[in-house]
């Protein structure tokens, strides 16, 4: 398997009254998972009114260590814990790379068309090669603990850019983004 950064979204329907208890088994299960090794984050999605459906959203840097979470005598035991409150058996499904920005939580089924994940992709990442530079030039130049390696190690400047780009397209342009567009982009 290769390194690249892993999605888990978790999907757990929970039986009518134990909405308090599940609430206080996320408060021991989202701390256990930050604890593993390549642990990058978690998102919880709440039920909306009228749905029993809890999403947990897990990220981890590679195949391998969201291996050994799934797998881990911790992750067991607090499933073991949570599973009088499940009205039916957890759902499980691993993405990898752009895949995840590119399924919508209400129908995991749907994919977008290659050609439509190249145009939107494109669409939010080029205004973004062009402000973010910008943005981060008078950072860059400013502050001078930054400035000299930056300045002197171009690769290293260019390396910032691509963390920023990519942390906003992960966590705050294409969730939304997919959402806006999603008619035309799973049609």
């Amino acid at each position: 398997m290769n390194n690249t950064a892993v999605t888990l979204v978790i999907q757990h329907h929970i039986i009518g009254g134990a909405q308090a208890d599940y609430e206080a088994w996320l408060k021991q299960i989202i701390p256990a998972a930050m604890g593993f090794d390549g642990h990058l984050g978690v998102n919880v999605i709440r039920p909306v009114a009228g749905s029993d459906r809890y999403t947990v959203v897990l990220r981890f840097d590679s195949h391998e260590h969201v291996d050994q979470w799934i797998t881990s005598d911790t992750r067991k035991r607090l499933i073991a814990q949570v599973q009088p409150l499940l009205a039916k058996e957890e759902q499980r499904d691993l993405t990898t790379g752009l895949e995840y920005w590119f399924t919508p939580e209400d129908a995991p089924q749907k994919k977008a068309k290659p050609y439509k994940q190249f145009l939107v992709t494109l669409s939010a990442i080029y205004p973004l090669t062009v402000i973010v530079p910008w943005l981060l030039a008078p950072v860059i130049h400013g502050v001078p603990l930054l400035a000299y390696p930056l300045l002197a190690y171009p690769l290293l400047a260019k390396l910032l850019v691509a963390l920023v780009i990519v942390g906003l397209m992960t966590y705050v342009i294409m969730p939304r983004y997919t959402k806006l567009i999603a008619s035309w982009l799973f049609r």
